[in-house]
């Protein structure tokens, strides 16, 4: 299938509501946030869910879609820092490699606090990461978990921290397109997906099977799901927007203005 009917998702359960259920007439290609930014720049897909930080780096050759997000507005359960000492106290934190916005924003948060640990980047695995440095990052399927299976590890939740500092919500990932893409292919890749998110939205039944389609896919129960799936956000509003255009600027020093897809 050509990559005109292929589009990117979120190796993570928070797409499954944009992807359970998608027409097959789509191909879908599964990759952790920042390796969907390489693709989307490849032409390997017509669209993608990318950090909001890479499209940061990219924006004089991308295009936001409009509506479509992976945010929070307040607590997101998966973009978490864990540590044995509290975050005073970190003089190494590890991170993972596969998230360039949850690592832009951990770094601003932190230098909010006055505070300048060493940053190590390793493999995303909770474990390994704390017998190197004193706290680590973790995002999406890994954060849950490890949230799930050490609850005391978990000294701060990034979405809410934002939130704190900001007022703002926090967008993790934008859904983005190539500048020179056709926009009508880019167009039919939207509908095709924000059809599954008014499903999700509207009937019960398809959000119950985003659940449990979920829960076999992770460790996570039911009733964390059904609260998950209300921190963790796929509709972007104009609130978001706000605090998207606020990330850029702050955190990711981006200069540029946001041009979306079909304004």
């Amino acid at each position: 299938m050509s990559w005109e009917r292929t589009i990117g998702r979120v190796s993570f359960i928070n797409c499954e509501p944009l992807f359970h259920g998608l027409d097959d007439s789509w191909n879908v290609l599964p990759a952790p946030p920042s390796w969907l930014t390489g693709h989307l720049i490849r032409r390997d897909c017509i669209m993608a869910p990318i950090p909001a930080a890479d499209y940061a780096k990219y924006s004089d050759d991308l295009v936001l879609i409009p509506d479509l997000a992976i945010s929070s507005r307040g607590e997101v359960g998966s973009v978490l820092l864990f540590g044995s000492a509290n975050i005073e106290s970190m003089s190494r934190i590890a991170l993972p490699s596969d998230s360039a916005s949850s690592v832009a924003l951990l770094q601003y948060l932190i230098s909010q606090k006055g505070l300048s640990p060493k940053y190590v980047e390793m493999g995303p695995d909770l474990e390994g990461m704390l017998k190197e440095c004193d706290g680590c990052l973790l995002i999406g399927d890994r954060a849950l978990e490890g949230a799930r299976a050490h609850p005391e590890l978990v000294k701060m939740d990034l979405g809410l921290e934002w939130n704190k500092v900001s007022g703002h919500p926090m967008v993790f990932g934008v859904f983005a397109a190539r500048r020179d893409s056709d926009m009508s292919l880019v167009k039919s890749a939207y509908q095709a997906l924000i059809s599954r998110l008014e499903s999700f939205e509207l009937e019960n039944s398809v959000r119950n099977e985003v659940i449990q389609v979920s829960s076999k896919k992770s460790s996570q129960s039911v009733s964390r799901l059904e609260r998950y799936f209300g921190e963790v956000i796929n509709r972007m509003n104009s609130g978001d927007m706000d605090g998207l255009k606020l990330f850029l600027k702050t955190a990711c020093k981006m200069e540029n203005q946001i041009l979306m897809a079909w304004d």
